[in-house]
């Protein structure tokens, strides 16, 4: 007994752990051998681990959005602290050192993303109007946007908001503090002196603004929050001019003189659109323009964005730097990169500030100072670390920028090009070797191209995200669009704005107008092809969050294991690919209702015509579909009078066909009792934009002024069963006003088929 005792202790304590007990200690093992792997993995990458902390950040800005609320985001940092505890006590002797610190280093970045967007949400949102209502405005001009094309000028004003009659309704729900709210004004409703700075009185009718009108669609509620806009709305009759704003030497009268002076050079599209490029002015250009420059893909051109801010301080850059290198005195006692680069910010910061320093903008300008920045400190500007530093940057001011399409392309086309050229296969292709000029242009050019279709597939999730659309063309022709904007346009509009100081621009003009109409051109020459737009159902956030993961995978990390990226990028390509169109769609206030036909170039039936385009092309782009709607009464076995449509349709329903039977309110007049009730009984899905009364009860569902009231928009899949709500993605953030407690107690009821 004792021999064995002694050969008991004598043997490795882990041995015996694991003769005894090996299941348990050998999952110990395995950790700690995938922990050592990952440690191992992340000393070997000093370089590309640190952007990933800039991507924990824009995560845990993401998180907040994403959860519902307060009692969320507390879990969420409490479980934060307890993984950052737990991974402080990894392996205390050191050898993970890069594990713990990669660990910590990201749950700082978390908790600091989210407790950013946190505090600036409470100190910069302000709380919408509670309703409708038409109130006096008097209060100072904060900015005002020319909109030539709608014949309208958009004021934002810093205001009290007065009630026009002191008793009436609205004298109760108004704000007592002053607060910001935006104005559109008819053009002929201008007065001399209405610029920034100046006060102004007048009658508006303002509306809280509108959360989104779909499932997916545009929030302009959370873009309203973050702006400090409280409402939104339309001037009613004259505006006075209580105090006129300084005038001419204003910023803003500046830029609206500039471009009014563009457009008198240059007439026409062309015109709109150079004053677009000197000015930041995008009120003129025409709707037909905008909207084959969008399905183009060349819509980034018509935004002051990185492209022109990095054009005009490459520009000034070259220039500085070749006139002082012709003078032996500066060249040779001045470091002359250092000086171009502070005259190349100086420009970049005028140019920001002549276009209106819009937040896009100023975003391209903060990223355009830090690669000067590099440039004058000898770094290499054009890495993914230096777009790593700029995105925090950004993220610092902007935080709530993270979940914007302007944010998301820019960053992702930047990475694309850098990850690209970085790569491999990139560097073998360009790599210096004896040819002849003509084959290695072909080369670069072979590149460039390669470089485009590189992009496009990288902003194509993006794009399918916020504008349900994917451009196939994009990649072709901004491989000649970019580089006539950069190199021809752009320094040709420069020159004229120059010689016209002296009455010599004319010739200058005509070359710009000729490179504007070949852009135009090109535009519509690539809308009008067959295919230009692929139209989508609008994408979920779990599948975009698949998608961005996979992406910056394959961009942040090097070798083989970037690989590991398309793993994502597939599975989210088969949900967006396999996901099923809404059959019915219903507008917040059930004014609007699309039903998608059958087969998939059936089109759009719309049980409205708004007066604007708006609604209309909200309901087709969460549909899927581009330029193909019809009238509910104009369909096959359609019943239609002054109050009601009703509508018979057929889907699959577990492999089988289903009819369903819609019941849609369109008039305002009181409906009699007993034919309401009975048709309501005869429907499977009841849509108002009224309350129904209690005994309406279809088979399915009804959606009337009451539940709408509490779910916002409804995105219907009869196959399914599945109803998706916009309140679902709102949680309790200020921008969105949800009914009072006990509201929500009446859920809409999935329109399965009954058993």
């Amino acid at each position: 007994m004792a021999t064995r005792a002694e050969d008991s202790s004598a043997a490795d304590p882990q041995d015996w752990l694991a003769t005894s007990s090996p299941r348990p200690w050998g999952n110990l093992r395995r950790l700690s051998s995938v922990q050592r792997t990952m440690d191992e993995f992340l000393a070997r990458r000093p370089l590309e681990r640190g952007s990933w902390l800039v991507v924990g950040f824009g995560v845990g800005i993401a998180t907040w959005l994403v959860l519902p609320g307060p009692p969320q985001w507390l879990a969420f940092l409490a479980l934060c602290a307890a993984v950052g505890a737990g991974a402080s006590l990894i392996d205390a002797q050191g050898d993970l050192s890069h594990l713990r610190a990669a660990i910590l280093g990201l749950l700082v970045m978390l908790v600091g993303g989210l407790g950013l967007v946190w505090a600036k949400s409470t100190f910069v949102g302000a709380p919408p109007i509670a309703r409708p209502m038409v109130v006096t405005i008097e209060g100072r001009v904060l900015s005002r946007e020319d909109q030539g094309a709608k014949d309208a000028i958009r004021l934002v004003l810093a205001a009290r908001l007065l009630p026009r009659s002191p008793g009436g309704r609205d004298a109760q729900d108004l704000p007592l503090a002053p607060q910001r709210v935006r104005v559109n004004v008819p053009v002929e409703q201008d007065r001399p002196g209405m610029a920034e700075g100046a006060t102004v009185r007048l009658d508006a009718r303002l509306m809280p603004p509108a959360p989104p009108m779909l499932p997916g669609s545009y929030d302009f509620a959370r873009a309203a929050w973050f702006q400090g806009l409280a409402a939104t709305g339309r001037a009613l009759g004259p505006v006075e001019v209580l105090d006129p704003g300084p005038g001419d030497g204003s910023l803003g009268e500046v830029r609206r003189a500039l471009s009014r002076h563009v457009r008198s050079q240059l007439g026409g599209s062309p015109g709109t659109i150079a004053a677009a490029f000197a000015s930041g002015d995008r009120g003129a250009i025409a709707q037909d323009d905008e909207d084959a420059m969008r399905d183009a893909g060349l819509t980034h051109l018509l935004w002051i964005s990185g492209l022109h801010v990095s054009a005009v301080i490459a520009g000034v850059y070259a220039l500085v730097m070749g006139l002082l290198a012709l003078i032996p005195a500066i060249a040779l006692r001045v470091r002359l990169p250092l000086v171009a680069a502070a005259a190349g910010a100086l420009a970049g910061i005028g140019y920001t500030l002549l276009t209106g320093a819009e937040v896009p903008t100023v975003r391209s300008c903060v990223g355009a100072l830090l690669v000067l920045v590099a440039m004058a400190l000898g770094r290499d500007p054009l890495s993914l670390r230096m777009v790593a530093v700029a995105a925090f940057a950004v993220l610092l001011f902007w935080p709530e920028a993270v979940w914007g399409p302007s944010f998301q392309m820019s960053f992702a086309s930047v990475i694309a090009i850098i990850a690209f050229h970085n790569s491999a296969p990139a560097r073998r292709f360009l790599s210096p070797r004896d040819e002849g000029w003509f084959v290695r242009t072909g080369r670069h050019l072979a590149m460039l191209l390669v470089t485009g279709v590189v992009i496009e597939l990288a902003l194509m999730p993006i794009a399918v995200f916020h504008f349900h659309r994917a451009g196939l063309y994009g990649a072709l022709v901004n491989v000649v669009a970019i580089p006539l904007t950069t190199f021809a346009t752009m320094p040709l509009l420069a020159l004229a704005l120059l010689l016209d100081l002296a009455g010599w621009g004319a010739p200058v003009w005509y070359l710009v107008g000729k490179s504007l109409d070949l852009l135009l051109w090109m535009a519509h020459e690539t809308a009008a092809q067959p295919g230009a737009v692929t139209m989508l159902p609008g994408m979920d956030r779990i599948t975009f969050g698949l998608f961005i993961a996979g992406l910056l995978w394959l961009a942040l990390w090097s070798g083989r294991v970037r690989l590991w990226g398309f793993a994502p990028i597939a599975l989210a390509t088969v949900l967006v690919l396999t996901a099923p169109t809404p059959d019915v769609l219903v507008s917040g206030d059930g004014r609007q209702v699309g039903i998608t036909a059958a087969d998939p170039g059936g089109g759009l039936l719309l049980l409205r015509e708004g007066r604007s385009d708006f609604a209309r092309d909200t309901l087709m782009e969460a549909a899927g579909i581009k330029d193909l709607s019809s009238p509910i009464e104009e369909a096959p076995g359609a019943e239609c009078n002054a109050d009601f449509c009703r509508l018979a349709i057929v889907r699959q329903v577990s492999g089988r066909p289903r009819r369903f039977v819609l019941l849609m309110s369109r008039g305002r007049d009181l409906t009699p009792w007993a034919p309401l009730v009975e048709a309501c009984a005869a429907a499977d899905i009841v849509i108002a934009d009224r309350r129904l009364p209690d005994a309406c009860k279809p088979r399915l569902l009804k959606a009337d002024r009451r539940l709408l009231r509490q779910t916002g928009g409804l995105a219907i899949e009869l196959g399914s069963g599945r109803v998706r709500t916009v309140a679902e993605t709102q949680g309790h953030h200020g921008w969105y006003r949800w009914p009072a407690p006990g509201a929500l107690a009446s859920r809409p009821r999935p329109p399965s088929p009954p058993q």
